[in-house]
């Protein structure tokens, strides 16, 4: 018997976390309670005093070295979303607890002139996105995001963004300033163009048109902007792959990458139990195709190949993608790297004491 869905969140369950002390689990009494329909399940926000904005990783498979993440947790629900298990070091869970219990980094904009302005720091382009959503719903209220562009802007500092939030849009004014400059590069993940897919995958998320639009605005102002199809499900959304390329290039993008479907720690679990209620029809052939992908098993953490995997599919996965990008013009998403030459440490906050 599969969990009642709230079918505005992704995640069925609340598993417990590997750091818990006690593991909960819900039991059917027969009393038929999982049939009837559960209220919506409210999002709490709560802040979280950062001792660091900028993180800093050493991964061969990303274009980029530092990153800052505004929110912790993520309401747009994606469910195979690998950043889930970081929950699970709040003793949460990186089942619902992660789409609905929010954290935002306090006074992120301060920290980041601090750590901008400090004498050892050495500029590189910093990613937006790269944990959870800059541009998830919490955003629009909370204004996390558009403070650290303010921020990055004002030092000339290169910064790139991936989202699948059409709020991006909101920030034009910033991020054209910044693109004047060749300080800037946005990408927008596409999954699918399948609206009824897209509520089952990311239920929060812009829909597939939003998207699309916010491509379009983007690259009409300048911006240089990419498409992300990511990430690529088998049996799922894969056989949308040139649909999603096409479509995007056609709204403006310029460069396009793809990431495979990756499962790391509880995210297996969470998305099988999804699969199961969601596609039952073709949930074997999606695990026998992922562990034909990664060896035999059903995630691969090795560097190198997480993000593409190996064997046939991946092989064909590839040239499918990389003809698609050819008929479009499509180029990769680490070619032209940013500048960094026009980096001025910003101005401190008022208040703020000698840094040097």
């Amino acid at each position: 018997m599969h969990p009642t869905p709230d079918k505005t969140r992704g995640a069925l369950s609340n598993r417990t976390g590997r750091f818990e002390s006690r593991v909960l689990e819900a039991v059917d009494d027969g009393w038929g309670i999982a049939e009837e329909e559960l209220p919506p399940i409210e999002t709490t926000v709560q802040a979280e005093p950062p001792a660091s904005v900028i993180t800093r990783n050493n991964s061969p498979d990303i274009p980029f070295d530092q990153s800052i993440n505004p929110y912790r947790g993520c309401e747009h629900g994606c469910v195979w979303c690998y950043a889930r298990p970081s929950h699970q070091y709040m003793g949460l869970s990186a089942g619902l607890d992660f789409e609905t219990k929010l954290f935002y980094k306090k006074d992120a904009s301060a920290h980041l002139r601090e750590e901008l302005g400090r004498r050892s720091y050495r500029p590189s382009a910093i990613n937006l996105g790269a944990n959870t959503d800059p541009y998830q719903p919490l955003e629009r209220k909370l204004g996390i995001t558009r403070s650290i562009l303010e921020v990055l802007a004002e030092a000339h500092h290169p910064v790139t963004i991936v989202t699948k939030g059409a709020l991006v849009v909101r920030d034009i004014d910033i991020l054209s300033r910044l693109a004047a400059e060749r300080l800037v590069k946005v990408f927008v993940s596409v999954t699918t163009l399948d609206d009824e897919l897209k509520r089952r995958m990311e239920p929060r998320a812009a829909s597939p048109g939003a998207r699309l639009a916010a491509i379009r605005r983007l690259a009409a102002a300048g911006i240089p902007v990419g498409v992300m199809y990511a990430p690529v499900v088998p049996a799922i959304n894969d056989h949308e792959l040139e649909a999603v390329l096409d479509a995007a290039a056609a709204a403006g993008a310029k460069t396009a990458g793809y990431v495979l479907l990756r499962l790391p720690g509880e995210v297996r679990e969470l998305f099988f139990e999804w699969l199961d209620l969601h596609f039952p029809d073709r949930a074997q052939k999606v695990r026998h195709r992922i562990r034909e992908l990664r060896g035999g098993r059903d995630n691969d953490p090795r560097f190198g190949q997480r993000m593409r995997g190996q064997g046939p599919w991946a092989a064909l996965l590839r040239r499918r993608f990389e003809a698609a990008c050819l008929r479009n013009g499509l180029g990769s998403h680490r070619e032209e790297p940013l500048t960094t030459a026009l980096f001025t440490p910003p101005r401190r906050s008022p208040g703020q004491m000698e840094l040097w």
